[in-house]
């Protein structure tokens, strides 16, 4: 090991040379590198790593290409797997508007003077976002839908004064948003309930719980397994209870349903993904948070607000900052609450360029085949749709007559990714899967997952 590496640095990635190293030891007052690691006990410091030896640049790409190519190709795959990332189409456009140099501005726009493209295209994030919603107010985003809702519980807290202890999650929530929300609240002392209702309880199971410690009762629009409810008098009962209602959406839905701000909901939360988000392997994704006016000095995360400046001209700034914590500190709403500025500006391009009417189009588009796909899997001998009294969008759960796991294997033998199989989750339903229909589906493509489905479960 040579005496850089020993020391904590080498030449190749750092560009001090020796001297200004030795002005930054002289400056706080050591006399080599080590001693700023001597906290560090002895035996921790320079573990001996089980490494290879290092490579070039031209040798790494070989072997990364190496490694990739043996990855099966999702090109000529067909996908019917959900479960909270979509596969929708993107128009050319988002991406070549993604690239303009007005929006290469600093990450954090605190500087509105040189930030002016970012801060705008916030801006009209929000506004979209409002829009769809049904709210008053959003922010500038969150990492994903499942931080979002939890950012949501946090916002309840700090709304009530921590004076209530009681969050309802419905068990129709994503599971993955359900488990983030234990995580942020670990160790503290928020009561969670309701998750063990069962999955056939509808609103009216989560009514009875709401008492007067309720603080926050969260639901999905629709649900994890595709269901539509009626929130209205849930909302009702939360709002009479003096708690509030969230409601956890997904936003290409919202082109075709009544948005959550007209049946009673103080807060919105989601996923942004189906809006212009390429799937990559799972992120990097958009959390989407909206409440109402009143709110607002309790919502988490970034706000930007239009103004004039000393001439006049139409501007854009940060504001309400007190309320974050960068200033707030402890006592803010959250303290990690960055926005996805990239992200943000893909969903703000891509709603944008669909307009109103073309987000129902997709919607509606959405909602129609995955009617007909679930239509002909219930016909098929062996299988049944659990929910099919419930109202659903473009995703449907399924009964087989295989284990789900052996279901989709057999599937994927003949092209198709089949559905995420429920017994991952939910015990008691391993040969439960759940289908996601969208736009980007064929009805030959539907009608060759019927077929498929015939040929891999006969005896």
């Amino acid at each position: 090991m040579s005496k850089a590496t020993q020391t904590g640095y080498a030449g190749s990635f750092i560009p001090h040379t020796e001297a200004e190293r030795a002005e930054m030891l002289r400056t706080i007052g050591a006399a080599e590198v080590s001693q700023l690691f001597a906290g560090i006990p002895a035996k921790a410091r320079y573990p001996k790593l089980n490494l290879p030896e290092p490579l070039t640049e031209m040798e790494v790409r070989g072997e990364m290409e190496s490694i990739a190519a043996a990855n099966d190709s999702t090109y000529d795959l067909v996908s019917f797997l959900g479960a909270g990332a979509y596969s929708h189409y993107i128009p050319s456009g988002v991406d070549s508007i993604l690239r303009r140099g007005e929006y290469y501005t600093a990450y954090t726009p605190y500087q509105p003077e040189i930030s002016q493209g970012t801060l705008q295209a916030i801006f009209e994030y929000q506004s979209l976002i409002v829009a769809l919603t049904g709210m008053e107010v959003s922010n500038a985003s969150h990492y994903d839908g499942a931080t979002a809702l939890a950012e949501a519980v946090n916002m309840a807290r700090v709304i009530q004064r921590g004076a209530r202890k009681k969050v309802i999650l419905s068990p129709g929530l994503h599971p993955q948003y359900r488990a983030t929300v234990h995580t942020y609240e670990h160790g503290s002392d928020i009561q969670l309930l309701g998750e063990d209702l069962g999955l056939s309880a509808g609103p009216e199971a989560l009514i009875e719980l709401i008492d007067e410690d309720t603080s926050l009762v969260a639901v999905a629009y629709p649900d994890f397994f595709g269901r539509i409810y009626d929130y209205t008098a849930l909302a009702e009962a939360v709002h009479a209870k003096g708690a509030l209602l969230a409601v956890s959406v997904n936003p290409t839905a919202l082109g075709l349903l009544r948005p959550p701000g007209e049946f009673g909901a103080d807060i919105v939360t989601g996923e942004g993904q189906p809006l212009g988000i390429p799937l990559s392997f799972g992120g990097p994704y958009l959390g989407i948070l909206a409440t109402r006016q009143e709110y607002v000095r309790s919502l988490a995360g970034r706000l930007v607000g239009e103004t004039l400046d000393n001439r006049g001209q139409r501007g854009y700034v940060l504001t309400l900052s007190t309320r974050e914590q960068h200033i707030k500190r402890e006592k803010a709403s959250s303290n990690i609450c960055t926005n996805q500025g990239l992200m943000m500006l893909a969903a703000t391009v891509y709603t944008s360029l669909l307009g109103k009417q073309g987000l129902r189009q997709v919607a509606e588009s959405c909602y129609h085949k995955a009617h007909y796909a679930a239509g002909q899997i219930g016909k098929l001998t062996g299988f049944s749709l659990p929910f099919a009294e419930t109202p659903f969008f473009h995703e449907f759960v399924i009964k087989g007559p295989l284990p789900a796991a052996e279901l989709n294997r057999r599937l994927l033998e003949r092209g198709i990714i089949g559905g995420y199989a429920l017994g991952e989750d939910y015990p008691g339903l391993e040969d439960c899967n759940l289908l996601a229909v969208t736009e980007v589906n064929s009805k030959e493509e539907i009608d060759f997952l019927i077929e498929s489905l015939k040929e891999v479960t006969r005896a």
